[in-house]
């Protein structure tokens, strides 16, 4: 269809609708949720009007999707990387409230407010994805990390959980400081926080003579760091992951993760394009060292949320990789990597969530030798969740073509990132020690005497465990739609020239 303008008076409306559907639908069922005692019947009935509020803020983005309206600029983005960006947090949320269910009945918790914190963390994504004023990401950002903290300490029996949170707040609040400061000396250096208005100051001044634009871009990178985990602003992640309930680590890994880096992503390619020379090293060198960091500590885990937090660290790296590509083809990968690190990752942490048991036992990567004699659907599934993050082609899905992706955008750009690259495969290589070492202990180690039997998989956790991996593979012999979908999910035209890129199946011949 033909896009549909919308004016200035009626485009703040239609831009927020699915927000006002996420943030109204949190606060009804706030209402329902202290309506009346606690009860595992109550929390059920928030659980699924959560998962419903979910669907239909998916639908009204669909719904405008397709009619394919757009408007001018202004401080909220209606583009389709915001709505690209905004089903992939809605659905990694629905995904959450699924594992959710089953590890709440498991671990005996019935905190009925803790679907409502979802929600209301979901609305301060789909804020940040959209935002296109500096004052929104941060306002996006709160909105986010404060319902993450409380997730984080959920478990109010939990030691882990309760330190998991602290640090988490800690942490997080110092980074808003780095990110406040590097907002206010970027509006002291060009005079607006409005994106396309920095653009514009910074092509019409320069950049690299303006000292306070520059240590601002410092600032609002080094806060962006924290948010996203790059070394070396990690420390927080491993005990926040490993302490954390399950459900909330692998939403935090996943969306969390997703929601940083798409407004990572629009402040970079909208505000500064004209500052490339100016950011470029420094971005590609904290990928570089978020690649090597993450994997290289992840070889020496025993525990499996902590690999995987090391894990979410150096996806984090090859994230930055495609960000510093700042093209069409940069933002598309940075899609498409987006896409397959979400399935595989809660894909990978409903495993844990089957595997463990009460009081977050059994997470070791020693629990999980001999599974394929005891339960082979389950460790295959893991096999392919873990392929997928290594980069490993055909087993491993999407996730092949997904890194194979992120490097073409990275050596066809203005500037061809050639060294970058060749660190990416060799931190690819380096990962593979632990993601196949998971692999050789579930089907090569025997089951020790005496172990006792992995309990039956909920129904729920089994759908995510089982979808996410036929979704993966499938999505890994066809994935030119994923392709397509992603080169039209590009923000803005500040990006320059159209998005045109081969579907990455081509490099393996022709599809049938």
């Amino acid at each position: 269809m033909m896009p549909l303008d919308l004016s200035i008076s009626t485009q703040l409306t239609a831009a927020l609708t699915p927000d006002l559907i996420v943030m109204g639908g949190a606060m009804l069922l706030l209402l329902v949720s202290v309506w009346g005692p606690e009860s595992a019947s109550r929390a059920r009935v928030v659980a699924v009007g959560t998962v419903l509020v979910c669907l239909a803020a998916i639908g009204a983005i669909v719904a405008m999707w397709l009619q394919g309206i757009t408007a001018l600029p202004g401080v909220i983005a209606i583009d389709n990387f915001r709505w690209a960006s905004d089903i992939i947090f809605l659905v990694a949320t629905i995904v959450t409230v699924m594992l959710a269910v089953d590890y709440a009945k498991r671990e005996r918790m019935i905190v009925v407010e803790s679907y409502v914190l979802l929600l209301l963390a979901t609305s301060g994504m789909m804020l940040l994805a959209a935002a296109r004023d500096l004052m929104l990401v941060f306002l996006g950002i709160e909105l986010m990390s404060i319902s993450v903290y409380v997730l984080a300490g959920l478990n109010r029996r939990s030691s882990k959980a309760a330190e998991a949170a602290l640090k988490y707040f800690l942490l997080g609040a110092f980074s808003t400081g780095f990110l406040l400061y590097g907002i206010a000396l970027i509006y002291g250096g060009t005079g607006s926080v409005n994106l396309q208005h920095i653009a514009a100051a910074i092509g019409a001044r320069g950049a690299l003579g303006n000292p306070m634009l520059m240590v601002g871009m410092a600032l609002l990178l080094v806060g962006f760091g924290f948010k996203v985990a790059a070394v070396p602003f990690h420390m927080w992640t491993p005990d926040v992951y490993e302490g954390a309930p399950t459900p909330f680590t692998a939403y935090m890994a996943a969306a969390v993760k997703a929601a940083a880096f798409a407004a990572f992503l629009r402040v970079w390619i909208e505000a500064f394009p004209n500052a490339r020379a100016a950011w470029l090293g420094p971005v590609t060198g904290l990928a570089i060292a978020t690649m090597f960091g993450g994997n290289i500590i992840a070889l020496a885990q025993k525990n499996m949320k902590r690999l995987l937090a090391y894990s979410s660290i150096a996806h984090a790296g090859y994230l930055l990789l495609a960000v510093a590509a700042g093209t069409p083809r940069g933002a598309s990968a940075f899609l498409f990597y987006l896409v397959a690190y979400t399935l595989a990752t809660m894909g990978a942490f409903g495993v844990v969530i089957a595997l463990a048991r009460y009081g977050e036992k059994n997470e070791n990567i020693a629990d999980y030798a001999g599974l394929w004699q005891t339960r082979p659907a389950l460790a295959l599934a893991m096999a392919v969740f873990m392929l997928a993050l290594l980069g490993f082609p055909i087993a491993g899905g999407i996730g092949f073509f997904a890194k194979w992706y992120v490097l073409q955008a990275a050596i066809e750009g203005p500037v061809p990132m050639v060294w970058p690259s060749v660190a990416l495969v060799v931190a690819s290589m380096i990962s593979a020690g632990y993601y196949l070492n998971v692999t050789i202990v579930m089907f090569m180690q025997p089951r020790p005497a005496g172990a006792p039997e992995p309990e039956r998989t909920p129904a729920l956790t089994e759908l995510v465990i089982g979808a996410t991996a036929i979704v993966i593979l499938v999505l890994g012999i066809f994935p030119s739609r994923v392709v397509q979908w992603t080169c039209e999910s590009v923000p803005g035209a500040t990006l320059g020239t159209p998005c045109q890129v081969e579907a990455p199946s081509a490099a393996l011949g022709p599809q049938r």
